[in-house]
């Protein structure tokens, strides 16, 4: 096995110090001198057509600068993914009607926030009501309100795949079941509010300082909404307070701060409350989940036939992503050899659904592992067994021909297992007490260019210093879960430095190289390879003079420890200064610079044809719960998690991950809801959306498997969004093992489980 010199520790950012002394700058706490304040009015209508808009009050308080509508705008849609028109649904201030409670309406600019609140209350805006309707299932029927013309029954976007032969498959199973399963709208909750500061100067060029996660991304949106060029727009991400794909999209606080710099020539700051973050973000898809599948008495599952119906609310944002992705963990998880998944984005009049950790998975993974359990009491098979029997393998082709490489699945369960003492504790708990499993796998970022560009996917550079240091240069955003830390690592292992020798300057478009940004565990992946190669090219310029130099051939040589030197002989050769310095000789004082990109193997997102992604992770979570017949509370003991991250580049930042990731499962599995009556969230604060603290977390045992795969840098897989995939099917099947009460939607609630208790009589599982 490889010894790696920085790859593989446990060691902290190099801006640890500046997060804990509170000295790391968010987009909140930027600045400019003459900096208005900014204001966004948003409708209280769930669906109603815009007659006028009166504005003339506002504009007459004192310190209001500017007011801006629709009309301001150059009336261009903008939408997600840019390979489907009807993706495009959405303005960035409404023109014609709004379509929920939310919808941007108007933005003031003032000399205060206070005086810009004040002039929302002025702004007169005369609406006709329209026929709304919030359930998807409604929505597609004929008659319901229409809420986009190109959507024929409310039908945003539709996806039907079929492989193998799924009715012959069912007609010979021994056994076949059909459950429905159904989840809710919850928030993502980052810490750290929406906020966006844009200044416009003189010579036509914007500045935004904004809490995004994908800043490539929003400059594309920018340059289409505002009719700017691309050099006309530097979008800039500070430190961020995290993002769980809330951040992705363009936010109405980017481009109101935006236009409204523009029209004003003075910068402009617009930052969101608590209950906007609530309320009118975007959140993750409530769906319905059928799920019918025919297995073979021996445990194996033979076929499957998925249908998804999922609300997207008033726009798309990105939803058509949110209807494909499930598609690829169906059949990466599990070989189900005969498939039907039929798809359904519904748009409604509720609030905006979008990307959040996992996006989309979270809700199909609940179904397939409530199902497995159920399956496996019904033949007599130990809910690890029919797992183990039906588990993906590596170097194993899934039946949309996407490639296996690595798998660490198996391992995942059995140590899981191991460490749980299922096999002494399963069936011999209390009254009262339970055990399950959940499972997952999940992309190493998406192989598909949303843009249609020929730039490349991610893109770095890395410079060499005459002190002997490096600066890399990397579009990559850190949300908070490390990248920067992660990409310097690998830059530092490439080149063979010490981690502190690497400077890391990301997340800039007017400086940075190109990477869409941190969604879909893409980061180490994608970024990472981009690193490495970049690493390898600058230390590939040094290796060259240095051969010459010490006379030796080019691949005897090896860089470790700020030192290049022949292979099994130290003493032969250079430190990395001198290396540096003498290749800046030859090059007559022109600097070191490598640079590096990558770009997966292609994947078209029409057909399914092709690798989704280079590779996936896989994982299992065994839970064990404590339920209170009395009450109804539910109690998560402890938590075993088990993933296959590859090559771990920072064993603690995947343990962070894995932890973090239990506390959003435990809130998904068993509290949180944004609860939605007519459009309106009824629970828009810290107060009534009931999330997990640090005193309701359960013990986390972490257990990173490493399956080394080709793909990714130094064999490193994600670690991030497919981690809290499992928590959810873990807690529910427990919760049926202790009390035989099968709970198919989300979140399991003690009220509901003390009214299943009385609507029958539970039997105990084991």
């Amino acid at each position: 096995m490889t010894k790696y010199s920085v790859v593989g520790k446990s060691l902290p950012r190099t801006d640890d110090p500046l997060r804990a002394t509170g000295r790391a700058l968010f987009a909140s706490d930027y600045s400019i001198p003459g900096m208005l304040f900014g204001k966004i009015l948003r409708s209280h209508y769930p669906h109603a057509k815009i007659l006028n808009i009166d504005s003339e009050k506002a504009e007459r308080l004192s310190g209001v600068k500017k007011i801006i509508t629709g009309k301001d705008t150059i009336g261009v849609k903008y939408g997600f993914v840019g390979l489907f028109p009807q993706t495009f649904d959405e303005f960035a201030l409404a023109i014609d009607k709004v379509r929920y409670i939310g919808d941007e309406v108007a933005a003031v600019a003032a000399t205060s926030e206070d005086i810009a609140e004040e002039a929302l209350d002025l702004i007169e805006v005369e609406y006709e009501e329209l026929p709304a309707v919030f359930d998807p299932i409604e929505a597609m029927k004929p008659g319901a309100p229409k809420i986009h013309d190109h959507a024929q029954n409310n039908i945003s976007f539709m996806l039907e795949r079929e492989f193998g032969n799924v009715d012959k498959a069912f007609r010979e199973a021994d056994y076949v079941r059909e459950d429905e399963f159904v989840t809710q709208p919850v928030d993502h909750v980052p810490l750290e509010l929406h906020a966006a500061l844009a200044n416009y100067d003189d010579s036509g060029k914007l500045t935004l300082w904004s809490t995004t996660q994908s800043p490539y991304y929003l400059h594309k949106q920018l340059e289409l909404t505002l009719g700017l060029k691309e050099s006309q727009i530097r979008v800039i991400k500070p430190y961020l307070g995290g993002g769980f794909g809330d951040r992705v999209d363009m936010s109405s606080y980017d481009f109101c701060a935006a236009l409204l710099s523009i029209k004003t020539g003075k910068p402009v700051k617009i930052m969101g409350t608590r209950e906007e973050e609530f309320s009118f973000s975007r959140r993750r898809h409530p769906m319905r989940v059928y799920l019918k599948s025919g297995a073979k008495r021996d445990g194996t599952i033979s076929v499957s036939h998925f249908r998804i119906i999922s609300d997207t609310g008033a726009y798309n944002s990105t939803g058509v992503l949110a209807i494909n992705i499930p598609l690829a963990p169906v059949t990466t998880t599990y070989n189900i050899p005969n498939l039907k998944y039929e798809g359904f984005q519904v748009y409604s009049n509720n609030q905006v659904s979008g990307a959040m950790r996992g996006h989309s998975v979270p809700q199909v993974h609940f179904a397939i592992d409530s199902q497995l359990d159920l399956i496996a009491e019904e033949l007599g098979i130990d809910p690890v067994e029919i797992r183990l029997k039906n588990a993906r393998k590596e170097r194993e082709t899934t039946v949309l021909g996407t490639k296996i490489a690595s798998c660490g699945l198996t391992r995942c369960l059995n140590r899981s297992r191991e460490i749980m003492d299922w096999g002494n504790k399963w069936g011999n708990l209390k009254e009262g007490k339970g055990m399950g499993i959940g499972t997952m796998s999940f992309a190493s970022g998406a192989s598909f260019n949303f843009f249609g560009s020929t730039s490349s996917f991610s893109a770095a550079t890395v410079r060499l210093l005459d002190d002997g240091t490096a600066t890399l240069l990397t579009g990559a955003s850190d949300i908070g879960q490390g990248s920067d830390g992660t990409l310097a690592q690998i830059a530092a292992e490439e080149l063979g430095v010490h981690l502190n020798d690497i400077r890391v300057v990301s997340a800039d478009t007017e400086l940075t190289p190109v990477d869409y940004g941190s969604y879909s565990s893409r980061v180490t992946m994608f970024a990472g390879n981009a690193v490495k190669n970049a690493a390898a090219d600058a230390k590939n310029q040094l290796l060259e003079v240095v051969a010459k130099k010490l006379e030796a051939n080019i691949d005897d040589l090896e860089a470790r420890d700020r030192k290049i030197y022949v292979k099994g002989t130290p003493e032969k050769g250079m430190s990395f200064t001198d290396a540096i310095l003498a290749t800046q000789t030859v090059n007559k004082g022109m600097p070191v610079i490598g640079k590096g990109f990558y770009d997966p193997p292609p994947f078209n997102f029409v057909t399914s044809e092709g690798d989704i992604s280079p590779a996936f992770s896989f994982g299992s979570y065994f839970a064990e719960v404590e339920v209170d017949r009395e009450t109804g509370i539910i109690e998560v003991k402890c938590i075993t998690a088990a993933h296959d991250c590859g090559k771990a580049i920072n064993p603690i930042r995947v343990e962070g991950q894995l932890e973090g990731s239990v506390q959003m499962g435990l809130g998904y599995a068993l509290s949180e809801h944004s609860v939605t009556v007519k459009g309106m969230v009824l629970n828009p604060s810290f107060l009534d959306y009931k999330f997990p603290t640090a005193l309701d977390m359960p013990k986390v045992t972490s257990v990173i498997v490493e399956e080394y795969d080709p793909a990714g840098p130094f064999g490193a897989k994600e670690s991030g969004e497919g981690t809290t995939i499992p928590v959810a099917p873990a807690i529910v099947n427990a919760i049926y093992n202790a009390t035989g009460l099968r709970m198919k939607e989300l979140p399991v609630t003690p009220d509901k489980i003390l009214k299943a208790m009385k609507g029958k009589k539970s039997k105990r599982r084991c």
